[in-house]
């Protein structure tokens, strides 16, 4: 499998930011959010963190605009991103906690697909982003036939490939080996170094060289 070592394409982007304030959901008779929030801007990682079943998923939900609140607001650059749908998820780039391909669809389609709903992109720019984060040669294979690890690292690449300022990402370690789990880590940093904004989900500590924003959930 290639492994990226070129330096990984960031956004350019400054003055960003996103927030919540006093999110609470409910599930039925379960209070699953009581009154999360936070502020995060460019440059910056919120590691969302707390055991099973303390609404992680759920608040990123929340923020991408799938699932809205009882209670409480999320914001982006100041205004509620119910305000501004369209700008909102133009500026966003979700991976869920399942890689998401099109089984029946090569690595590449899945990517000029979903990409193409965001930009317009070509095939030559779309089979570099999958070499850069190592399957290259996965590109025309049929995403069923591809094993986990290689489908997280095709969700990587249409992550980068979207060149949206704002990531938020649901255990994106999920399946990678030790490598992969160096090039989600470095395609952070470089995402963060060009004024991107991060929000993961995720179990484990995050390997990051700069300070990390935490929201513990379920204390």
């Amino acid at each position: 499998m290639q492994e990226a070592t070129d330096p990984i394409d960031a956004p350019r982007a400054s003055s960003l930011d996103l927030s919540a304030d006093k999110i609470h959901v409910w599930r039925g008779d379960r209070h699953v959010l009581r009154g999360a929030g936070f502020a995060v801007k460019a440059g910056e990682l919120l590691h969302v963190a707390g055991p099973n079943g303390t609404g992680k998923t759920t608040l990123l939900r929340v923020v991408c605009g799938l699932l809205r609140p009882e209670q409480g607001a999320v914001s982006w650059c100041g205004r509620p991103i119910d305000a501004i749908r369209a700008e909102y998820q133009a500026a966003m780039a979700y991976a869920s906690h399942e890689a998401a391909l099109k089984s029946d669809l090569s690595a590449l389609e899945n990517l000029r697909y979903s990409v193409g709903l965001k930009r317009r992109v070509g095939d030559h720019e779309l089979r570099d982003t999958l070499g850069r984060t190592g399957v290259a040669a996965c590109a025309d294979l049929p995403a069923r036939v591809l094993s986990a690890g290689q489908r997280r690292r095709v969700a990587m690449a249409r992550v980068l490939a979207m060149r949206a300022p704002l990531w938020l990402l649901d255990e994106p370690f999920t399946n990678l080996d030790s490598k992969g789990t160096a090039l989600m880590c470095r395609m952070l940093e470089a995402h963060l170094d060009g004024g991107g904004l991060a929000l993961v989900v995720a179990h484990h500590a995050l390997a990051l060289a700069r300070p990390i924003r935490r929201l513990e959930l379920g204390e």
